[in-house]
Protein backbone atom coordinates (compact mmCIF):
# COMPACT_ATOMS: atom_id res chain seq x y z
CA UNK A 1 0.00 0.00 0.00
CA UNK A 2 1.37 3.40 -0.99
CA UNK A 3 1.15 5.63 2.08
CA UNK A 4 3.72 8.36 1.43
CA UNK A 5 3.58 11.52 -0.61
CA UNK A 6 5.20 11.37 -4.03
CA UNK A 7 7.44 14.01 -5.57
CA UNK A 8 5.90 14.27 -9.03
CA UNK A 9 8.88 15.63 -10.97
CA UNK A 10 8.01 16.33 -14.58
CA UNK A 11 10.35 16.34 -17.50
CA UNK A 12 13.63 14.49 -17.99
CA UNK A 13 15.98 13.08 -15.39
CA UNK A 14 17.83 15.92 -13.61
CA UNK A 15 20.63 13.68 -12.33
CA UNK A 16 19.02 12.99 -8.94
CA UNK A 17 18.67 9.49 -7.52
CA UNK A 18 15.14 8.79 -6.31
CA UNK A 19 14.60 6.46 -3.38
CA UNK A 20 11.61 4.11 -3.17
CA UNK A 21 11.27 2.95 0.44
CA UNK A 22 9.88 -0.55 1.03
CA UNK A 23 8.81 -1.77 4.48
CA UNK A 24 7.22 -5.12 5.37
CA UNK A 25 5.90 -6.98 8.39
CA UNK A 26 4.51 -10.51 8.38
CA UNK A 27 0.87 -9.88 9.29
CA UNK A 28 -1.87 -7.29 9.71
CA UNK A 29 -1.70 -7.82 13.48
CA UNK A 30 1.96 -6.80 13.52
CA UNK A 31 1.13 -3.79 11.39
CA UNK A 32 -1.71 -2.69 13.66
CA UNK A 33 -0.29 -3.52 17.07
CA UNK A 34 3.45 -3.01 16.67
CA UNK A 35 5.77 -0.27 15.45
CA UNK A 36 7.77 -2.38 12.99
CA UNK A 37 6.74 -0.41 9.93
CA UNK A 38 7.42 2.94 11.59
CA UNK A 39 10.88 1.93 12.79
CA UNK A 40 11.80 0.54 9.36
CA UNK A 41 10.67 3.73 7.67
CA UNK A 42 12.65 5.88 10.11
CA UNK A 43 15.90 3.97 9.51
CA UNK A 44 15.39 4.06 5.73
CA UNK A 45 14.72 7.81 5.69
CA UNK A 46 17.84 8.46 7.80
CA UNK A 47 19.87 6.32 5.36
CA UNK A 48 18.42 8.19 2.36
CA UNK A 49 19.42 11.51 3.88
CA UNK A 50 22.94 10.29 4.63
CA UNK A 51 23.38 9.09 1.02
CA UNK A 52 22.01 12.23 -0.59
CA UNK A 53 19.09 10.45 -2.31
CA UNK A 54 15.79 12.15 -3.04
CA UNK A 55 12.90 10.50 -1.22
CA UNK A 56 10.30 9.56 -3.80
CA UNK A 57 7.62 7.44 -2.12
CA UNK A 58 6.90 4.90 0.61
CA UNK A 59 5.40 1.43 0.12
CA UNK A 60 4.32 -1.00 2.79
CA UNK A 61 3.11 -4.60 2.97
CA UNK A 62 1.70 -6.79 5.72
CA UNK A 63 2.44 -10.20 4.25
CA UNK A 64 4.53 -13.32 4.77
CA UNK A 65 8.10 -13.25 3.51
CA UNK A 66 7.52 -16.45 1.56
CA UNK A 67 5.95 -16.77 -1.85
CA UNK A 68 5.98 -14.68 -5.01
CA UNK A 69 6.62 -10.95 -4.63
CA UNK A 70 3.92 -10.32 -7.27
CA UNK A 71 1.31 -11.25 -4.64
CA UNK A 72 2.26 -8.20 -2.56
CA UNK A 73 0.49 -4.95 -3.34
CA UNK A 74 3.33 -2.69 -2.14
CA UNK A 75 6.02 -4.38 -4.22
CA UNK A 76 3.75 -4.33 -7.28
CA UNK A 77 3.32 -0.59 -6.86
CA UNK A 78 7.11 -0.15 -6.76
CA UNK A 79 7.49 -1.94 -10.10
CA UNK A 80 4.69 0.17 -11.60
CA UNK A 81 6.32 3.37 -10.30
CA UNK A 82 9.64 2.44 -11.88
CA UNK A 83 8.02 1.57 -15.20
CA UNK A 84 6.06 4.82 -15.21
CA UNK A 85 9.27 6.94 -15.10
CA UNK A 86 11.87 4.97 -17.07
CA UNK A 87 14.15 8.03 -17.46
CA UNK A 88 14.65 8.39 -13.70
CA UNK A 89 17.41 6.85 -11.67
CA UNK A 90 15.71 4.81 -8.90
CA UNK A 91 17.00 2.85 -5.94
CA UNK A 92 14.89 0.64 -3.68
CA UNK A 93 15.76 1.13 -0.01
CA UNK A 94 15.01 -1.59 2.54
CA UNK A 95 15.82 -1.82 6.23
CA UNK A 96 17.09 -5.39 5.98
CA UNK A 97 17.47 -8.08 3.33
CA UNK A 98 14.76 -10.19 5.00
CA UNK A 99 12.21 -7.38 4.46
CA UNK A 100 12.45 -7.91 0.73
CA UNK A 101 11.82 -11.63 0.98
CA UNK A 102 12.48 -14.70 3.11
CA UNK A 103 12.34 -17.06 0.16
CA UNK A 104 15.46 -17.57 -1.98
CA UNK A 105 13.65 -18.29 -5.24
CA UNK A 106 11.28 -15.33 -4.90
CA UNK A 107 14.16 -13.04 -3.89
CA UNK A 108 16.26 -13.95 -6.93
CA UNK A 109 13.26 -13.42 -9.21
CA UNK A 110 12.68 -9.96 -7.71
CA UNK A 111 16.37 -9.07 -7.96
CA UNK A 112 16.33 -10.03 -11.62
CA UNK A 113 13.24 -7.85 -12.22
CA UNK A 114 14.98 -4.85 -10.62
CA UNK A 115 18.26 -5.45 -12.47
CA UNK A 116 16.41 -5.55 -15.78
CA UNK A 117 15.15 -2.07 -14.92
CA UNK A 118 18.65 -0.95 -13.82
CA UNK A 119 17.44 -0.37 -10.27
CA UNK A 120 19.79 -1.01 -7.36
CA UNK A 121 18.96 -2.22 -3.86
CA UNK A 122 20.22 -0.22 -0.90
CA UNK A 123 20.10 -0.90 2.83
CA UNK A 124 21.60 0.62 6.00
CA UNK A 125 22.19 -2.93 7.31
CA UNK A 126 23.58 -4.72 4.26
CA UNK A 127 26.21 -3.89 1.65
CA UNK A 128 25.11 -4.92 -1.83
CA UNK A 129 27.97 -5.71 -4.20
CA UNK A 130 27.74 -6.79 -7.86
CA UNK A 131 31.01 -8.73 -7.68
CA UNK A 132 30.89 -12.56 -7.69
CA UNK A 133 31.91 -12.51 -4.01
CA UNK A 134 29.17 -10.01 -3.19
CA UNK A 135 26.54 -12.08 -4.98
CA UNK A 136 27.69 -15.16 -3.04
CA UNK A 137 27.31 -13.37 0.29
CA UNK A 138 23.92 -12.02 -0.76
CA UNK A 139 22.68 -15.47 -1.85
CA UNK A 140 23.99 -17.18 1.30
CA UNK A 141 22.38 -14.53 3.49
CA UNK A 142 19.04 -14.99 1.75
CA UNK A 143 19.38 -18.78 2.03
CA UNK A 144 19.84 -18.33 5.77
CA UNK A 145 16.67 -16.22 5.96
CA UNK A 146 14.82 -18.91 3.98
CA UNK A 147 16.11 -21.60 6.34
CA UNK A 148 15.02 -19.61 9.42
CA UNK A 149 11.55 -19.05 7.93
CA UNK A 150 11.05 -22.72 7.13
CA UNK A 151 12.54 -23.82 10.43
CA UNK A 152 10.27 -21.44 12.33
CA UNK A 153 7.28 -22.85 10.46
CA UNK A 154 8.33 -26.41 11.25
CA UNK A 155 8.81 -25.55 14.91
CA UNK A 156 5.39 -23.89 15.12
CA UNK A 157 3.72 -26.89 13.47
CA UNK A 158 5.49 -29.30 15.81
CA UNK A 159 4.32 -27.34 18.84
CA UNK A 160 0.76 -27.11 17.54
CA UNK A 161 0.71 -30.82 16.73
CA UNK A 162 1.95 -31.60 20.24
CA UNK A 163 -0.93 -29.53 21.63
CA UNK A 164 -3.38 -31.44 19.42
CA UNK A 165 -1.99 -34.77 20.60
CA UNK A 166 -2.41 -33.59 24.18
CA UNK A 167 -6.08 -32.87 23.53
CA UNK A 168 -6.02 -29.10 22.95
CA UNK A 169 -7.28 -27.10 19.96
CA UNK A 170 -4.48 -24.68 18.96
CA UNK A 171 -6.05 -22.94 15.94
CA UNK A 172 -8.24 -20.35 17.63
CA UNK A 173 -11.84 -20.30 18.76
CA UNK A 174 -14.67 -22.34 17.29
CA UNK A 175 -18.26 -21.13 17.13
CA UNK A 176 -19.75 -21.64 20.60
CA UNK A 177 -16.35 -21.56 22.32
CA UNK A 178 -13.91 -18.92 23.51
CA UNK A 179 -10.17 -19.50 23.90
CA UNK A 180 -9.19 -18.54 27.45
CA UNK A 181 -6.19 -18.95 29.73
CA UNK A 182 -7.00 -21.61 32.31
CA UNK A 183 -4.74 -22.66 35.17
CA UNK A 184 -3.07 -25.95 34.45
CA UNK A 185 -3.97 -25.86 30.75
CA UNK A 186 -2.64 -22.68 29.25
CA UNK A 187 -5.05 -21.69 26.48
CA UNK A 188 -8.23 -23.79 26.54
CA UNK A 189 -11.49 -23.72 24.57
CA UNK A 190 -14.32 -22.88 26.98
CA UNK A 191 -18.01 -23.04 26.05
CA UNK A 192 -19.69 -19.61 25.91
CA UNK A 193 -23.32 -18.43 25.79
CA UNK A 194 -23.67 -19.48 22.16
CA UNK A 195 -22.93 -23.08 23.16
CA UNK A 196 -26.34 -23.57 24.81
CA UNK A 197 -28.12 -22.50 21.62
CA UNK A 198 -25.91 -24.75 19.51
CA UNK A 199 -26.38 -27.67 21.91
CA UNK A 200 -30.16 -27.44 21.58
CA UNK A 201 -29.88 -27.26 17.81
CA UNK A 202 -27.48 -30.22 17.45
CA UNK A 203 -29.56 -32.41 19.73
CA UNK A 204 -32.68 -31.40 17.81
CA UNK A 205 -31.05 -32.38 14.52
CA UNK A 206 -29.91 -35.73 15.95
CA UNK A 207 -33.41 -36.56 17.20
CA UNK A 208 -35.16 -35.42 14.01
CA UNK A 209 -36.76 -32.28 15.43
CA UNK A 210 -34.97 -30.45 12.61
CA UNK A 211 -35.27 -32.69 9.58
CA UNK A 212 -33.12 -30.67 7.18
CA UNK A 213 -29.94 -28.72 7.74
CA UNK A 214 -31.74 -25.57 6.58
CA UNK A 215 -34.27 -26.06 9.40
CA UNK A 216 -31.44 -26.22 11.93
CA UNK A 217 -29.86 -23.08 10.46
CA UNK A 218 -33.16 -21.21 10.70
CA UNK A 219 -33.48 -22.19 14.36
CA UNK A 220 -29.97 -20.90 15.06
CA UNK A 221 -30.72 -17.65 13.23
CA UNK A 222 -33.90 -17.15 15.25
CA UNK A 223 -31.89 -17.61 18.46
CA UNK A 224 -29.22 -15.14 17.36
CA UNK A 225 -26.44 -17.70 16.94
CA UNK A 226 -25.85 -16.19 13.48
CA UNK A 227 -27.21 -12.81 12.45
CA UNK A 228 -25.94 -11.27 9.25
CA UNK A 229 -26.92 -13.48 6.29
CA UNK A 230 -29.75 -15.54 4.85
CA UNK A 231 -30.10 -19.11 6.05
CA UNK A 232 -28.80 -20.61 2.80
CA UNK A 233 -25.46 -18.83 3.29
CA UNK A 234 -24.75 -20.86 6.44
CA UNK A 235 -25.28 -24.37 5.02
CA UNK A 236 -21.55 -25.02 4.57
CA UNK A 237 -20.81 -23.77 8.08
CA UNK A 238 -23.50 -25.89 9.73
CA UNK A 239 -22.31 -28.93 7.78
CA UNK A 240 -18.80 -28.43 9.14
CA UNK A 241 -20.16 -28.07 12.69
CA UNK A 242 -22.32 -31.19 12.36
CA UNK A 243 -19.30 -33.23 11.23
CA UNK A 244 -16.95 -31.85 13.89
CA UNK A 245 -16.29 -34.23 16.81
CA UNK A 246 -14.91 -31.24 18.74
CA UNK A 247 -18.46 -30.46 19.90
CA UNK A 248 -18.66 -33.93 21.47
CA UNK A 249 -15.49 -33.26 23.47
CA UNK A 250 -12.96 -34.79 21.07
CA UNK A 251 -9.89 -33.57 19.19
CA UNK A 252 -8.72 -34.75 15.76
CA UNK A 253 -6.80 -33.27 12.84
CA UNK A 254 -6.40 -35.65 9.92
CA UNK A 255 -4.18 -33.28 7.90
CA UNK A 256 -1.45 -33.76 10.52
CA UNK A 257 -2.30 -37.42 11.19
CA UNK A 258 -3.74 -36.67 14.64
CA UNK A 259 -6.40 -39.32 15.22
CA UNK A 260 -9.50 -38.75 17.32
CA UNK A 261 -8.87 -38.54 21.05
CA UNK A 262 -10.61 -37.16 24.12
CA UNK A 263 -10.06 -33.41 24.31
CA UNK A 264 -9.21 -31.30 27.33
CA UNK A 265 -12.26 -29.12 26.67
CA UNK A 266 -15.83 -30.04 27.59
CA UNK A 267 -18.11 -31.10 24.77
CA UNK A 268 -21.60 -29.66 24.52
CA UNK A 269 -23.17 -32.88 23.18
CA UNK A 270 -22.63 -36.55 24.00
CA UNK A 271 -20.77 -38.98 21.77
CA UNK A 272 -24.06 -40.82 21.19
CA UNK A 273 -25.67 -37.62 19.92
CA UNK A 274 -22.67 -36.99 17.65
CA UNK A 275 -22.90 -40.50 16.16
CA UNK A 276 -26.63 -40.05 15.54
CA UNK A 277 -25.84 -36.86 13.66
CA UNK A 278 -23.25 -38.66 11.52
CA UNK A 279 -25.79 -41.36 10.65
CA UNK A 280 -28.24 -38.71 9.52
CA UNK A 281 -25.55 -36.96 7.47
CA UNK A 282 -24.58 -40.24 5.82
CA UNK A 283 -28.28 -40.60 4.97
CA UNK A 284 -28.88 -44.00 6.51
CA UNK A 285 -32.29 -43.66 4.88
CA UNK A 286 -30.71 -43.78 1.42
CA UNK A 287 -33.87 -45.60 0.39
CA UNK A 288 -35.36 -42.13 -0.06
CA UNK A 289 -32.70 -40.89 -2.45
CA UNK A 290 -33.90 -40.28 -5.99
CA UNK A 291 -31.74 -42.08 -8.54
CA UNK A 292 -30.16 -40.05 -11.32
CA UNK A 293 -29.74 -43.02 -13.67
CA UNK A 294 -33.42 -43.91 -13.97
CA UNK A 295 -34.96 -44.78 -17.31
CA UNK A 296 -38.53 -44.21 -18.48
CA UNK A 297 -38.59 -47.82 -19.67
CA UNK A 298 -38.32 -48.99 -16.04
CA UNK A 299 -39.85 -46.19 -13.93
CA UNK A 300 -39.94 -48.25 -10.70
CA UNK A 301 -36.24 -49.04 -10.77
CA UNK A 302 -34.80 -48.28 -7.34
CA UNK A 303 -38.23 -47.80 -5.73
CA UNK A 304 -39.20 -51.38 -4.82
CA UNK A 305 -37.57 -54.15 -2.82
CA UNK A 306 -38.04 -57.91 -2.85
CA UNK A 307 -40.20 -59.03 0.09
CA UNK A 308 -38.12 -62.22 0.53
CA UNK A 309 -34.49 -60.98 0.59
CA UNK A 310 -35.16 -57.23 1.10
CA UNK A 311 -32.81 -56.49 -1.83
CA UNK A 312 -33.58 -54.07 -4.65
CA UNK A 313 -35.67 -55.14 -7.60
CA UNK A 314 -33.98 -53.40 -10.48
CA UNK A 315 -34.42 -53.07 -14.22
CA UNK A 316 -33.33 -56.07 -16.18
CA UNK A 317 -33.83 -56.73 -19.85
CA UNK A 318 -36.28 -57.24 -22.69
CA UNK A 319 -37.24 -60.75 -23.70
CA UNK A 320 -38.55 -61.67 -27.12
CA UNK A 321 -41.81 -63.53 -27.60
CA UNK A 322 -44.50 -63.74 -30.25
CA UNK A 323 -42.97 -60.91 -32.24
CA UNK A 324 -42.85 -58.55 -29.24
CA UNK A 325 -40.38 -57.47 -26.57
CA UNK A 326 -41.36 -57.82 -22.94
CA UNK A 327 -39.74 -55.74 -20.21
CA UNK A 328 -38.54 -57.60 -17.12
CA UNK A 329 -37.46 -56.52 -13.64
CA UNK A 330 -35.04 -58.79 -11.75
CA UNK A 331 -33.50 -59.23 -8.29
CA UNK A 332 -29.71 -59.51 -8.30
CA UNK A 333 -29.26 -60.01 -4.54
CA UNK A 334 -26.84 -62.88 -3.90
CA UNK A 335 -28.49 -65.79 -2.07
CA UNK A 336 -32.04 -64.75 -2.95
CA UNK A 337 -34.25 -67.75 -3.88
CA UNK A 338 -35.54 -65.68 -6.82
CA UNK A 339 -32.06 -64.55 -7.88
CA UNK A 340 -32.07 -63.44 -11.52
CA UNK A 341 -35.65 -64.60 -12.04
CA UNK A 342 -37.78 -62.23 -14.11
CA UNK A 343 -40.55 -60.04 -12.73
CA UNK A 344 -42.83 -59.03 -15.60
CA UNK A 345 -42.82 -55.23 -15.89
CA UNK A 346 -46.50 -55.15 -16.82
CA UNK A 347 -47.30 -56.86 -13.49
CA UNK A 348 -44.92 -54.77 -11.39
CA UNK A 349 -46.06 -51.46 -12.85
CA UNK A 350 -49.73 -52.41 -13.25
CA UNK A 351 -50.00 -53.49 -9.60
CA UNK A 352 -48.30 -50.25 -8.56
CA UNK A 353 -50.92 -48.18 -10.37
CA UNK A 354 -53.61 -50.15 -8.53
CA UNK A 355 -51.91 -49.21 -5.24
CA UNK A 356 -52.05 -45.54 -6.26
CA UNK A 357 -55.74 -45.83 -7.15
CA UNK A 358 -56.54 -47.36 -3.75
CA UNK A 359 -54.54 -44.72 -1.92
CA UNK A 360 -56.51 -41.64 -2.98
CA UNK A 361 -57.28 -39.19 -0.23
CA UNK A 362 -60.89 -39.17 0.99
CA UNK A 363 -62.87 -35.98 0.57
CA UNK A 364 -63.65 -35.57 4.28
CA UNK A 365 -59.95 -35.04 5.01
CA UNK A 366 -59.87 -31.78 3.04
CA UNK A 367 -60.18 -29.61 6.15
CA UNK A 368 -57.33 -31.32 7.97
CA UNK A 369 -55.14 -31.14 4.88
CA UNK A 370 -55.79 -27.42 4.51
CA UNK A 371 -55.12 -26.73 8.18
CA UNK A 372 -51.85 -28.65 8.01
CA UNK A 373 -50.79 -26.90 4.82
CA UNK A 374 -51.76 -23.49 6.23
CA UNK A 375 -49.71 -24.06 9.35
CA UNK A 376 -46.59 -25.00 7.39
CA UNK A 377 -47.15 -22.18 4.89
CA UNK A 378 -47.63 -19.56 7.61
CA UNK A 379 -44.46 -20.71 9.35
CA UNK A 380 -42.51 -20.33 6.12
CA UNK A 381 -44.04 -16.91 5.38
CA UNK A 382 -43.14 -15.73 8.89
CA UNK A 383 -39.56 -16.84 8.33
CA UNK A 384 -39.47 -15.08 4.97
CA UNK A 385 -40.76 -11.85 6.51
CA UNK A 386 -38.17 -12.06 9.28
CA UNK A 387 -35.53 -12.62 6.64
CA UNK A 388 -36.91 -9.61 4.74
CA UNK A 389 -36.36 -7.42 7.81
CA UNK A 390 -32.79 -8.70 8.05
CA UNK A 391 -32.29 -7.93 4.37
CA UNK A 392 -33.56 -4.40 4.95
CA UNK A 393 -30.96 -3.85 7.68
CA UNK A 394 -28.24 -5.29 5.46
CA UNK A 395 -29.36 -3.08 2.60
CA UNK A 396 -29.21 0.10 4.70
CA UNK A 397 -25.79 -0.87 6.04
CA UNK A 398 -24.46 -1.50 2.52
CA UNK A 399 -25.89 1.77 1.20
CA UNK A 400 -24.09 3.64 3.99
CA UNK A 401 -20.91 1.68 3.30
CA UNK A 402 -21.10 2.58 -0.39
CA UNK A 403 -21.55 6.24 0.45
CA UNK A 404 -18.59 6.22 2.86
CA UNK A 405 -16.33 4.34 0.43
CA UNK A 406 -17.23 6.75 -2.37
CA UNK A 407 -16.26 9.74 -0.20
CA UNK A 408 -12.98 8.06 0.75
CA UNK A 409 -12.16 7.23 -2.86
CA UNK A 410 -12.81 10.78 -4.04
CA UNK A 411 -10.59 12.22 -1.33
CA UNK A 412 -7.75 9.71 -1.80
CA UNK A 413 -4.65 11.03 -3.54
CA UNK A 414 -2.85 7.76 -4.17
CA UNK A 415 -3.89 5.78 -7.29
CA UNK A 416 -3.27 2.54 -5.38
CA UNK A 417 -5.59 3.62 -2.58
CA UNK A 418 -8.20 4.71 -5.10
CA UNK A 419 -8.08 1.31 -6.80
CA UNK A 420 -8.45 -0.40 -3.45
CA UNK A 421 -11.56 1.65 -2.64
CA UNK A 422 -12.94 1.00 -6.13
CA UNK A 423 -12.66 -2.76 -5.54
CA UNK A 424 -14.43 -2.43 -2.20
CA UNK A 425 -17.16 -0.32 -3.82
CA UNK A 426 -17.67 -2.93 -6.54
CA UNK A 427 -17.95 -5.73 -3.97
CA UNK A 428 -20.43 -3.78 -1.85
CA UNK A 429 -22.48 -2.83 -4.93
CA UNK A 430 -22.69 -6.48 -5.99
CA UNK A 431 -23.82 -7.47 -2.50
CA UNK A 432 -26.47 -4.73 -2.56
CA UNK A 433 -27.70 -5.88 -5.97
CA UNK A 434 -27.93 -9.45 -4.68
CA UNK A 435 -29.98 -8.36 -1.66
CA UNK A 436 -32.36 -6.32 -3.81
CA UNK A 437 -32.87 -9.39 -6.02
CA UNK A 438 -33.95 -11.46 -3.01
CA UNK A 439 -36.55 -9.01 -1.75
CA UNK A 440 -40.20 -10.13 -1.69
CA UNK A 441 -41.61 -6.62 -1.29
CA UNK A 442 -44.57 -6.21 -3.63
CA UNK A 443 -45.00 -9.94 -4.23
CA UNK A 444 -48.49 -11.32 -3.63
CA UNK A 445 -47.86 -14.48 -1.60
CA UNK A 446 -51.42 -15.68 -2.08
CA UNK A 447 -50.60 -16.63 -5.67
CA UNK A 448 -47.82 -19.15 -4.88
CA UNK A 449 -49.96 -20.33 -1.94
CA UNK A 450 -52.87 -21.19 -4.20
CA UNK A 451 -50.59 -22.89 -6.73
CA UNK A 452 -48.74 -24.90 -4.10
CA UNK A 453 -51.90 -25.95 -2.23
CA UNK A 454 -53.61 -27.01 -5.44
CA UNK A 455 -50.56 -29.05 -6.38
CA UNK A 456 -50.30 -30.81 -3.02
CA UNK A 457 -54.02 -31.52 -2.88
CA UNK A 458 -54.09 -32.79 -6.43
CA UNK A 459 -51.14 -35.12 -5.89
CA UNK A 460 -52.65 -36.57 -2.71
CA UNK A 461 -56.18 -36.95 -3.98
CA UNK A 462 -55.47 -38.23 -7.49
CA UNK A 463 -51.90 -39.63 -7.48
CA UNK A 464 -52.62 -42.25 -10.18
CA UNK A 465 -53.68 -39.49 -12.59
CA UNK A 466 -50.60 -37.37 -11.82
CA UNK A 467 -48.25 -40.39 -12.14
CA UNK A 468 -49.16 -40.88 -15.81
CA UNK A 469 -48.51 -37.22 -16.65
CA UNK A 470 -45.00 -36.94 -15.12
CA UNK A 471 -41.59 -37.79 -16.52
CA UNK A 472 -39.56 -40.48 -14.80
CA UNK A 473 -37.60 -38.10 -12.51
CA UNK A 474 -40.81 -36.37 -11.46
CA UNK A 475 -42.38 -39.77 -10.83
CA UNK A 476 -39.59 -40.60 -8.39
CA UNK A 477 -40.18 -37.31 -6.63
CA UNK A 478 -43.90 -38.07 -6.40
CA UNK A 479 -43.14 -41.55 -5.05
CA UNK A 480 -41.24 -40.18 -2.05
CA UNK A 481 -43.89 -37.53 -1.58
CA UNK A 482 -46.49 -40.28 -1.17
CA UNK A 483 -44.56 -43.10 0.50
CA UNK A 484 -42.25 -42.98 3.49
CA UNK A 485 -40.02 -45.82 2.26
CA UNK A 486 -39.52 -48.19 -0.66
CA UNK A 487 -42.27 -50.70 -1.27
CA UNK A 488 -41.94 -54.47 -0.65
CA UNK A 489 -43.05 -56.57 -3.62
CA UNK A 490 -43.90 -60.28 -3.87
CA UNK A 491 -43.60 -62.03 -7.23
CA UNK A 492 -46.80 -63.96 -6.43
CA UNK A 493 -48.89 -61.59 -4.28
CA UNK A 494 -47.77 -58.19 -5.50
CA UNK A 495 -47.31 -55.24 -3.15
CA UNK A 496 -47.73 -55.78 0.57
CA UNK A 497 -50.29 -53.00 0.85
CA UNK A 498 -50.99 -53.59 4.55
CA UNK A 499 -47.40 -52.63 5.34
CA UNK A 500 -47.19 -49.62 3.03
CA UNK A 501 -46.65 -46.35 5.01
CA UNK A 502 -48.77 -44.12 2.81
CA UNK A 503 -48.81 -40.35 3.36
CA UNK A 504 -52.55 -40.07 2.70
CA UNK A 505 -53.25 -42.66 5.40
CA UNK A 506 -51.51 -40.45 7.97
CA UNK A 507 -54.06 -37.70 7.31
CA UNK A 508 -56.99 -40.10 7.35
CA UNK A 509 -55.95 -41.84 10.58
CA UNK A 510 -55.50 -38.49 12.28
CA UNK A 511 -58.83 -37.24 10.97
CA UNK A 512 -60.64 -40.26 12.41
CA UNK A 513 -59.11 -39.61 15.82
CA UNK A 514 -60.01 -35.89 15.65
CA UNK A 515 -63.38 -35.73 13.83
CA UNK A 516 -64.06 -32.22 15.06
CA UNK A 517 -61.47 -30.94 12.60
CA UNK A 518 -63.30 -32.54 9.68
CA UNK A 519 -66.69 -31.24 10.74
CA UNK A 520 -65.69 -27.60 10.84
CA UNK A 521 -68.37 -25.55 9.05
CA UNK A 522 -67.74 -23.27 6.12
CA UNK A 523 -65.25 -25.43 4.24
CA UNK A 524 -66.51 -27.69 1.47
CA UNK A 525 -64.52 -30.60 0.06
CA UNK A 526 -63.01 -29.87 -3.33
CA UNK A 527 -64.70 -31.54 -6.29
CA UNK A 528 -63.06 -34.36 -8.19
CA UNK A 529 -63.17 -32.25 -11.34
CA UNK A 530 -61.27 -29.39 -9.79
CA UNK A 531 -58.57 -31.72 -8.47
CA UNK A 532 -58.14 -33.34 -11.86
CA UNK A 533 -57.74 -29.93 -13.44
CA UNK A 534 -54.99 -29.07 -10.96
CA UNK A 535 -53.16 -32.28 -11.82
CA UNK A 536 -53.39 -31.53 -15.53
CA UNK A 537 -51.99 -28.04 -14.99
CA UNK A 538 -48.99 -29.40 -13.07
Amino acid sequence: MDKGKKNNHKGKDNGAIYALVYCRVSSDRQANEGHGLDSQELRCRQFIESQGFVFDSLYQDAASGGGNYENRAGMNEIIKRIDKFPYRKFVVVIDDLSRLSRDTKSYLTLREALKNREVELKSPNFQFDDTPEGELVETVTMAQHTYHRKNNRRTVIQKMKARLEAGYWPFGGKKGYTIMKVDGHGKLAVANKEAEILKEGLEGFASGVYIRKIDLVRFLLEKGFWKTQRAEKYLDKITAILKDSFYAGYIEYKSWEVSRRIGQHKGIISLETYELIQKRLRKVDLNQRIRLDVTPNFPLRGLIIHDVCKGHITSGYYSNGKGKKYAKYVCHTAGCPNYNKPFAAKDVEGRFEKVLEKGVLKNEVDVLLKKTFDRVWNDEVAKIKTSEQDLGQQKRALEKKLSDLTDLMLSAKSPAVKRNYEKQIEIAANELEGIEGKSIVGIDLTIPYQTAFAKVTGLLKMPHIAWKKLNVHEQHGLFFFLFLEKLPYSITEGYQTAQIPYAARLFEDFAVKTPQLVEMPGVKPGSKTSQLSHCSQD
